[in-house]
């Protein structure tokens, strides 16, 4: 019985809201164009891990910036990886995708990948890893192209 609480207690600290992959874990994942990625692939590189959803305009909001921000510093210090949460098909994010013209990596959020990363109960929530690979800042709601370079370039 004892054993079970000690497996239970486990479990709930590693799935509860919030919590996050440790800087030493690796994880993966495999793109909407079947390219895999792993968090140890960029290291050297800010890495930026946003949730977001179709049906969420917060979200919708800062994509642009997003995409903006990827493009201005994916070959020097920074890639953005977004992950699609509460979709009803794979259909519906990639016509999602296409529409905002998105061009960095996208991948559908499973339990798997999420547990990997952390749980996040607002949209849209990015987690921003240094060079390091060091979680150094959830953020829950939207982020700024300026707040994220302000980020970068005060480190």
């Amino acid at each position: 019985m004892l054993f079970r609480a000690i497996i239970f207690s486990l479990l709930l600290i590693i799935y509860l809201p919030g919590a996050h992959a440790d800087s030493g874990n690796d994880f993966s994942f495999t793109d909407l164009h079947g390219e895999i990625h792993h968090r140890n692939d960029y290291k050297g590189k800010w890495i930026l891990v946003n949730y977001w959803a179709t049906w969420c305009p917060p979200c919708a909001e800062e994509i642009p910036d997003l995409d903006r921000l990827y493009i201005k510093h994916k070959d020097k210090d920074l890639v953005v990886i977004g992950i699609a949460i509460g979709y009803k098909s794979k259909l519906e994010v990639d016509k999602f995708v296409d529409d905002m013209l998105i061009s960095y990596p996208v991948t559908l959020g499973t339990s798997e990948l999420i547990g990997q990363i952390g749980k996040s109960e607002v949209l849209p929530t990015t987690f921003i890893y240094n060079p390091e690979g060091k979680l150094v800042r959830i953020n829950h709601g939207i982020i700024s192209r300026d707040d994220i370079e302000k980020l970068i370039s005060g480190y």
